[in-house]
C-alpha cells in the first residue's frame, strides 16, 4: 500500500452571487457570514486567571477561561443558519508580543442549557490551529488571515441529536508573552496585550435540513500551553514508553458507522539546542523535519513529513526582524532543511478515511521516531509535539469530501517506482530525490541517506519495512514492503 501526503495550503475560494448573473447560479452560491469574535483581546499568557481591570465584566458573552483561552456558545439562532458548507476565517492583529505563538480554535461540548463551564470538565475537538507571525505592531501588514476549509464539521453542528444533548462552545485560545515587546516595540512599555483576534463561519445558505446520524469521539487534545506534557520522550504522562516518541490512544465508537475518518493535527515545538565543542549544533524539534506514523488498530495508516514547500510567501507578515525568515529570501531547498511550520500559516488537518467502522474499542498510535527534544548539553529536555485526533463518523450516509484539507492522496502513488532485487532497494522518480529513509514495520528509523538511486538493504532481515522518499515538490511517498 501507498501512503503519501500533498502539502496543501488551506484555501478556502469564495464565490459570492451577483446580481448580474442569471441563469447559471442557483440559491446554493448564496453564503451567509456569522461572527464569532470581532477583535477581542488576548493578554500575557502567564498572567493565566488574573484578567486585567479592562477585561473583566464586559457583557459581551465571552467567557475568559484565561487570559489566553476564550469560549463563546454558538446560539440557536446561529446554528439554525448552518448549511453543507463550512468555512472558518481567523484574523489576528499585533499587539505587543513580536514573536511567533501558537493558536488553535475548538468545539466544546457544554451539557445543554450550561450558562458557562469548566475548562477541564467537558470534552473538545480541535478544529484549526495556526501559528501567528513576528509582527511589529507599528509595521504594516498589521494582522494576518488564516482559512479552513470544514465542511465535514457542518453535520455536526446540524445534529439534532447532538444538540439535544450540548451545546457547542466555540473555543479561542491564542498564547503569547509581552516581554520582548515591552522593551523592543515602540508603544509596548508596561502593556501585557499580546494579539486581538476575531473568528468568522461562512456557511452555504439556505440552510440544510437537520441530521440525527453523527457520531462524534473526542480522542485526545492538545493541553494547553501553560499544561505542557504533549507528546515527547521524557515525560512519563506524555509517551507509552520513556526514550520514546510513541504515544497510543483507546477509543470507543458507540455504534456501527457507514463512512468514518479520524482527524489529525500535530506541530512540532521546542527551540532547545546546543552546539558541542567541535562546532555540530543540535537543533531543537522546531528546526527538525521528522517522520510521523500514526498507526490505527495496529495497521499504519499515515505518514508524513510537516511543512512547507517553502515558507516565502508569509515572509510579508513577519514584520518583525527574525531568526527565521532572515533578511533574504531562501530557497526552496533551505526550508525543506528544517521549517515544521510557517510563521504565519495554518497548521495541517490531516484526514484519514477509515470507511465502515464496527462499533466497539479503537487505538490510534502516533509515533515519531527521531524526535530528539534536547534542551542543552547538560541533557536536559525541551519541547512537545501537541497532538489533536477525534473520529467522526455517519451511522448512515457519506462524510462530505475534505479537499482543502491534507490527506491521502492516491495521484501521487508512482512518483516514485521502487524495486528490490537481491539485497538492493532501487528508486526511480521523474523529480530529484531529496531524501530517503527506512523504517522498521515498528517505525525504527534504520536508514537514511540523501542522494538517490540504491539502497543497501542487505544487512536487514525478512519482514515489513516502510521506505519513506522526500521529492523536491516536498511531497512525501511511503510505501510498505516486505523484503
Amino acid at each position: 500500500m501507498i501512503i503519501s501526503t500533498l502539502k496543501q495550503t488551506l484555501a478556502a475560494v469564495v464565490v459570492m452571487a451577483s446580481p448580474l448573473v442569471s441563469g447559471m447560479m442557483n440559491a446554493q452560491a448564496l453564503q451567509k457570514t456569522l461572527h464569532i469574535y470581532d477583535k477581542v483581546t488576548f493578554y500575557d499568557q502567564y498572567l493565566v486567571k488574573s484578567l486585567p481591570d479592562e477585561a473583566k465584566n464586559l457583557n459581551d458573552g465571552i467567557l475568559r477561561h484565561t487570559t489566553s483561552s476564550y469560549s463563546r456558545k454558538l446560539t440557536a439562532d446561529e446554528l439554525a443558519l448552518m448549511g453543507d458548507k463550512l468555512t472558518m476565517k481567523l484574523r489576528v492583529y499585533a499587539c505587543c508580543d513580536n514573536y511567533d505563538r501558537l493558536g488553535n480554535v475548538n468545539f466544546a461540548f457544554v451539557p445543554k442549557g450550561s450558562a458557562s463551564y469548566e475548562y477541564d470538565k467537558v470534552k473538545r475537538i480541535e478544529i484549526g490551529r495556526f501559528i501567528t507571525p513576528f509582527m511589529d505592531k507599528n509595521l504594516t501588514p498589521k494582522s494576518v488571515t488564516y482559512k479552513y476549509t470544514l465542511d465535514y464539521l457542518s453535520n455536526i453542528l446540524r445534529d439534532s441529536r447532538l444538540l439535544s444533548k450540548y451545546d457547542i462552545w466555540v473555543e479561542y485560545e491564542l498564547f503569547g508573552v509581552p516581554y520582548a515587546a515591552n522593551s523592543q516595540i515602540s508603544g509596548c512599555a508596561g502593556r501585557n496585550d499580546v494579539f486581538q483576534a476575531s473568528l468568522d463561519f461562512v456557511t452555504s445558505q439556505p440552510a440544510a435540513a437537520p441530521v440525527t446520524n453523527n457520531v462524534v469521539v473526542p480522542i485526545t487534545m492538545k493541553n494547553p500551553e501553560y499544561h505542557g506534557n504533549d507528546l515527547n520522550n521524557y515525560n512519563a504522562n506524555a509517551t507509552d514508553t520513556i526514550g520514546k516518541t510513541t504515544r497510543t490512544y483507546t477509543f470507543t465508537v458507540p455504534e456501527n458507522v457507514t463512512d468514518a475518518q479520524l482527524v489529525i493535527v500535530t506541530s512540532n515545538h521546542g527551540a532547545g539546542g546546543y552546539q558541542t565543542s567541535d562546532g555540530v549544533i543540535h537543533y531543537g524539534e522546531e528546526y527538525c523535519r521528522r517522520m510521523h506514523f500514526i498507526y490505527y488498530d495496529d495497521d499504519l495508516a499515515l505518514t508524513y513529513k510537516p511543512g512547507r514547500t517553502s515558507c516565502e510567501k508569509f515572509r510579508v507578515y513577519n514584520t518583525q526582524i527574525n531568526g527565521i525568515y532572515g533578511t533574504s529570501q531562501k530557497t526552496d531547498t533551505e526550508w525543506q532543511s528544517f521549517s515544521n511550520w510557517c510563521p504565519g500559516d495554518v497548521i495541517d488537518n490531516r484526514i484519514i478515511k477509515l470507511g465502515n467502522v464496527k462499533a466497539g474499542t479503537h487505538k490510534v498510535r502516533i509515533s515519531v521516531p527521531d524526535a530528539e527534544f534536547l534542551g542543552n548539553e547538560a541533557g536536559q529536555h525541551d519541547g512537545n509535539i501537541p497532538v489533536s485526533i477525534f473520529f467522526q463518523g455517519l451511522s448512515d450516509g457519506s462524510l462530505p469530501s475534505s479537499v482543502n484539507n491534507v490527506q491521502l492522496n492516491p495521484d501521487v502513488k508512482d512518483a516514485v517506482k521502487m524495486t528490490v532485487s537481491g539485497g538492493t532497494l532501487t528508486l526511480d522518480s521523474e523529480e530529484k530525490i531529496m531524501g530517503v529513509e527506512l523504517y522498521s514495520g515498528d517505525a525504527r528509523l534504520l536508514k537514511r541517506q540523501y542522494d538517490d538511486g540504491s539502497i543497501d538493504i542487505s544487512s536487514y532481515g525478512k519482514g515489513l519495512y516502510v521506505v519513506c522518499v522526500e521529492l523536491e515538490s516536498g511531497v512525501i511517498v511511503s510505501r510498505k514492503l516486505m523484503f
